[in-house]
């Protein structure tokens, strides 16, 4: 079948409606009327040959063909952008939108707070970051990147180790002169924990005590149980418990002494923080400049 030049057209289209999450608002950010926008999608569905949108009375997604279609063809749109603004001898090249998928601590503590320098180096660069509990589908979803800590799970996405945050034992200065501090790894059984839950299974994470190639593994128990690393970092920091948090969410809090670290010699282990990103073959501008920014920030 023969290229149709037209079909660059309705990519554009696409991708503004993938981005916009809907029809309507795609059109207004084109300048054109919902059922323009409807009908371009149409004739693009035509050509491909597949359908690429469900569309119900309240909402829109792609289905499976269409988010593998966009997820091939979304990078050369990039590179097309990328192109016609170097070409137009534009004085930036990092701009427009630049959207971020993350979880509440790392939002919290690692990127919001590093950010200023990154904006005011490119101005005509706005960047969204949405919280969210796991990652998700970045294509579907019009996200650009993410940073996630964890072992990166099969994907199409390229997954970029940026660093390994220890895992440090805390509790609040209130909680050790009410309970005393532990002296050894077995001491934890005995005390008021603070658990996290491992979305992969529904239970709480295991306790680990590292130290060299020597580990301890504890049955750590207690009342309170969270799903998010910031509450559980705030529960600590209330006094509910003994809690294992990464040093780089509680790394103020130990530095202005409203954590103690205990059993600082059982803290080898790590967790692994990556970015995820499309091909890096044909990554924008915007996506290069962040994943450069964010690589510095964590050395």
């Amino acid at each position: 079948m023969a290229f149709d030049r037209r079909t660059i057209e309705g990519l554009g289209i696409l991708g503004a409606v993938v981005e916009a999450g809907s029809f309507v608002r795609a059109g207004e950010a084109l300048g054109l009327t919902q059922s323009a926008v409807s009908r371009a999608v149409g004739r693009l569905e035509d050509r491909v040959g597949v359908r690429l949108f469900v569309r119900t009375a309240r909402a829109i997604a792609l289905t499976d063909e269409g988010r593998r279609f966009y997820e091939t063809v979304a990078p050369h749109l990039a590179a097309i952008e990328d192109a016609t603004i170097e070409a137009g001898g534009a004085s930036a090249q990092v701009r427009g939108r630049l959207r971020v998928n993350v979880d509440s601590g790392i939002g919290q503590f690692v990127l919001t707070p590093r950010l200023q320098p990154f904006l005011a180096q490119h101005p005509e660069l706005f960047v969204e970051i949405a919280i969210r509990d796991r990652l998700g589908d970045l294509v579907s979803e019009g996200f650009d990147a993410s940073l996630r800590f964890g072992l990166p799970l099969p994907s199409s996405l390229k997954a970029r180790l940026l660093l390994r945050s220890r895992i440090l034992t805390c509790a609040s200065p209130a909680y050790i002169a009410r309970r005393g501090a532990p002296r050894t790894p077995g001491d934890i059984e005995r005390h008021a924990c603070v658990l996290m839950r491992d979305p992969a299974t529904g239970s709480p994470y295991g306790w680990d005590f590292v130290r060299g190639k020597k580990v301890v593994s504890v049955n750590a128990s207690g009342q309170l149980i969270v799903n998010d690393g910031r509450a559980l970092l705030v529960a600590c920091l209330a006094g509910q418990g003994v809690a294992q948090v990464l040093e780089l969410y509680a790394r103020e809090a130990l530095a202005d002494g409203r954590l103690v670290q205990l059993l600082p010699d059982w803290a080898d282990e790590t967790y692994p923080l990556y970015a995820y990103h499309h091909s890096p073959q044909l990554m924008s501008a915007k996506v290069r400049a962040f994943l450069d920014f964010v690589v510095a920030m964590s050395r």
